[in-house]
């Protein structure tokens, strides 16, 4: 019995940990894709894909997910998916995104950024950047409202996401006009409670974080560390409203919490949903109601970031 009272929706992934062995992910990371690969895109969801010039010259990939019927001057999400940096999109990542691409509606930016350890900080983020500036010169030929541009990831993902629209902010370019993180990754100076206290969590544990970021780091000390983890940076100010997920058996719990106070001190509109019962990546619960119910709340969000009517700056807590 698990000492954690975990969900039964997550019960059957106690004992499963994300693999971090730098020796296998290219063998892991290649059953991913396969398995990613054999599904189809929702009913009514088209799939297009780009490849387009990522950091230092490289060649990364995009899929463009898109409602048949959606309208021109459509809403842009840009997704970043989880994997620690150094895992594939999961094939729960495709269905996903294809249910926010069609219930909110917009246009989704899946971004197959290069992963670590053998890219390693700045790649992964870079790429991600690089993304968002593509899509930010191509808005006519994509048929997307260039103010309606957001940016959104879970996990690794999230802390990705977080990073851009820091990115974007300081190099001055385009508007983000939402952000959407879920149980975000935002500091690499893993000092919260949670990471305290949660060494043997289900999906993803502090022990796990730590190895992510000698993977993605490399012990090294980075100029622009904030790119890599947000929470270090000096100013959170001028950053899009914001929404922001946790899980409550997460060693990320503390971080996503803290991220979200921060954004809010500094002047930003944040939604943070605490989500019960729940572990690090519980999306892979796909037919779970608290899944389901989780991904409509952000699909409200998404609408809302799209459609903002209400500038009040206070940190909504659900």
């Amino acid at each position: 019995m698990s000492k954690y009272n975990i969900h039964s929706d997550f019960k059957k992934y106690e004992n499963t940990k994300l693999p971090l062995y730098p020796l296998l992910l290219p063998l892991i990371n290649t059953l991913i894709n396969s398995s990613v690969n054999k599904i189809k895109p929702a009913e009514g969801v088209s799939a297009t894909k780009k490849k387009i010039t990522g950091y230092q010259n490289g060649t990364i990939e995009l899929t463009i997910y898109e409602p048949k019927e959606i309208e021109k001057n459509a809403p842009c999400l840009i997704y970043l998916h989880g994997g620690a940096f150094a895992l594939k999109a999961a094939p729960y990542h495709k269905n996903l995104v294809c249910e926010y691409a069609l219930k909110t509606p917009c246009k989704v930016i899946f971004v197959d950024y290069r992963l670590a350890p053998k890219y390693a900080f700045p790649f992964g983020v870079e790429d991600c950047y690089a993304a968002f500036e593509w899509v930010c010169k191509n808005v006519e030929v994509l048929g997307i409202d260039k103010n309606r541009i957001a940016i959104g990831g879970d996990s690794a993902g999230g802390g990705l996401a977080a990073a851009v629209n820091l990115m974007a902010r300081d190099r001055k370019a385009p508007s983000i006009c939402f952000q959407m993180l879920i149980y975000p990754v935002t500091d690499a100076r893993q000092i919260t409670e949670s990471i305290k206290n949660y060494k043997d969590t289900p999906m993803w544990n502090s022990k796990l974080n730590e190895k992510m970021w000698k993977l993605y780091l490399k012990d090294e000390v980075h100029i622009n560390r904030e790119y890599a983890s947000p929470m270090e940076a000096t100013s959170l100010e001028n950053l899009p409203d914001s929404y922001i997920e946790v899980s409550e058996f997460d060693c990320l719990r503390d971080e996503g919490i803290n991220f979200a106070e921060a954004l809010q001190k500094n002047g930003i509109h944040v939604e943070l949903h605490k989500t019960i019962g729940t572990v690090h990546g519980f999306d892979i619960a796909e037919k779970s109601e608290i899944v389901h119910q989780s991904v409509e709340r952000r699909i409200e969000a998404l609408k809302k970031g799209f459609n903002p009517v209400d500038n009040s700056y206070n940190l909504s807590t659900r």
